[in-house]
């Protein structure tokens, strides 16, 4: 009696091209490629019509918490992840109890249902056997300098950084795949190249890589990101006897500074690479971009009550329009720039979808005022899609993507009624547009891109490949009408075209609904 799965008739995608084969599962792994004989028992997919590739890893992901979500996890499968990485921007859950992330990003990732306590290995527990979907996990250096330092500015002395370094090698040690940082978010923007390096050095001798949203807000800005990255990794490389590998998160400037940047890592001798994802707009906290630093990194009561002074609100509004109309990516147009995706007070729910300036017109308020109002009513629990002035053609985002240090990476966010399309979209938006459509992509470097790469950047063992001893992770597209359905209008519309999916060799979507299967482990670094 077999206990095989066995997926018949579809192709598998090689280096010259598309070729039939047939795939054998048994237990976790991939037993034969190629002309599979029947055996009794089999249990058959028909993959006729469709391409089997391995599982998509999502470089840049915000499920965290939500990976026990079954609107979630049904988004991601029809997308073709199988693997998300998360800790990303340098907050989430561990090391500590949660809390510093479910609060302060908890427009992004929002609270975690099960983890109280415990750090990485705690964490990476919740997700075994509770999910469909694989997680890693990246130390968030944010919330490792909140449990040492708290809130404040400043650098922090040597005994700080140190405590600090002892917590990354710590999570190192229970499994997680690198360090990350966020360096426009709190606290990570009172971080300097040093205290960063030092944070490094462990991950470097723990062989991970370090993965930053980079100081700055790229653009035109990039390149000052990429040096400091540099200086980083020099740093860290020397203190720990061994090279760094970095990761520049959501990279989104004109192709030939994108280019130019990575080429001038590789020049430096700083093994990069990174993601960027098929869209031009990006998502990020309605406060980060218009309240100084020093504010956000108040308490939030703090903060609220600062918003709703009557007394503090003119100085205040003042330097936030400053801010926001000299940001490199808003400008004197701000209000225009500023779409509202997720606003945890229900008085405002009928903002959601309308730009900053349509809503405060509603209301017949200042759009900074209005900013206010909402941030308080929402105890800062606000994000926002943000446009940009000079959209990339589909062509220019071909030449990033072309690169070979470049991973799939979707930086979803699902929190919000209307959140930025990126989530439900971004991997069937690169096999529509730029595989069949522009051409950009052969099949071949959708597999290199989106599945074997990031399992080799990340240290996920045979992941990422079709071929016997391998990790079956797989997913079935019909190459023919896989398509993203989100757009900015309406951006939780599913994917279409991915309508069966494995996940450790158990199928975990069917046509394209989940089976109830949680086969799904918190991935350690190389079996740690």
């Amino acid at each position: 009696m077999s206990d095989r799965t066995v997926i018949r008739g579809g192709g598998i995608v090689t280096p010259s091209g598309i070729e039939p084969a047939d795939v054998a599962i048994a237990g976790a792994v991939i037993t034969e490629v190629g002309e599979v004989a029947a055996h009794a028992g089999d249990t058959v997919v028909d993959a006729a019509g469709r391409l089997v590739l391995p599982g998509f890893i999502d470089a840049h992901s915000h499920a965290d918490g939500l990976l026990h979500d079954r609107d979630v996890t049904r988004s991601l499968l029809r997308q073709g992840v199988t693997t998300v990485i998360g800790g990303q921007d340098g907050v989430s859950y561990a090391p500590g109890d949660g809390a510093y992330a479910s609060a302060y990003f908890a427009a992004i990732n929002g609270p975690h249902p099960t983890y109280r306590g415990g750090g990485v290995a705690a964490l990476l527990a919740c997700v075994d056997g509770a999910s469909p979907l694989n997680a890693g996990y990246l130390v968030p250096a944010g919330t490792v300098r909140f449990e040492v330092c708290g809130r404040r500015d400043g650098r922090a002395t040597a005994d700080e950084i140190r405590r600090m370094a002892d917590l990354v090698a710590q999570g190192m040690a229970e499994g997680a795949l690198g360090l990350s940082t966020g360096l426009d978010y709190v606290p990570g923007i009172f971080q300097d190249a040093g205290e960063i390096a030092a944070l490094c050095a462990p991950v470097a001798r723990a062989g991970g890589v370090y993965v930053s949203h980079m100081r700055g807000g790229y653009e035109a800005n990039t390149a000052a990101g990429t040096s400091e990255m540099a200086e980083i990794a020099g740093i860290a490389s020397r203190e720990a006897g061994s090279p760094l590998p970095v990761h520049v998160s959501h990279l989104h400037a004109d192709a030939d500074i994108v280019l130019a940047q990575i080429d001038a890592l590789a020049a430096a001798g700083v093994d990069a690479t990174f993601d960027a994802y098929p869209y031009i707009r990006g998502c990020t906290l309605l406060g980060m971009p218009l309240l100084p630093p020093e504010v956000s990194a108040l308490e939030t009561d703090a903060v609220v009550a600062l918003l709703r002074s009557s007394a503090e609100r003119g100085a205040l509004r003042d330097t936030c329009v400053q801010r926001a109309s000299h940001s490199p990516s808003l400008g004197p147009d701000w209000p225009e720039m500023i779409t509202l995706a997720h606003i945890a007070a229900p008085e405002f729910a009928w903002a959601h979808g309308l730009t900053l300036r349509a809503a405060a017109a509603r209301e017949g308020a200042d759009p900074m005022e209005f900013a206010f109002d909402l941030l308080a009513a929402s105890r800062m629990e606000c994000s926002a899609v943000m446009a940009v002035h000079n959209p990339r053609p589909d062509g220019e985002l071909a030449r990033i993507f072309a690169h070979p240090a470049h991973l799939g990476g979707s930086d979803g966010i699902f929190i919000g009624a209307h959140p930025h399309p990126r989530a439900a979209g971004t991997f069937p938006r690169y096999l529509r547009r730029f595989v069949r459509e522009l051409g950009a992509w052969t099949w071949a470097d959708a597999v290199q891109h989106l599945s074997a790469h990031p399992a080799r950047r990340f240290g996920l063992g045979r992941r990422g490949v079709i071929e016997a001893g391998a990790v079956a992770d797989l997913l079935l597209v019909d190459p023919e009408t896989v398509a993203d359905g989100s757009t900015y209008e309406h951006p939780t519309r599913p994917a279409v075209g991915i309508d069966d999916v494995f996940v450790g060799g158990i199928r975990v979507l069917a046509a394209g609904e989940l089976t109830g299967a949680l086969p799904g482990r918190g991935l350690r670094r190389d079996g740690v």
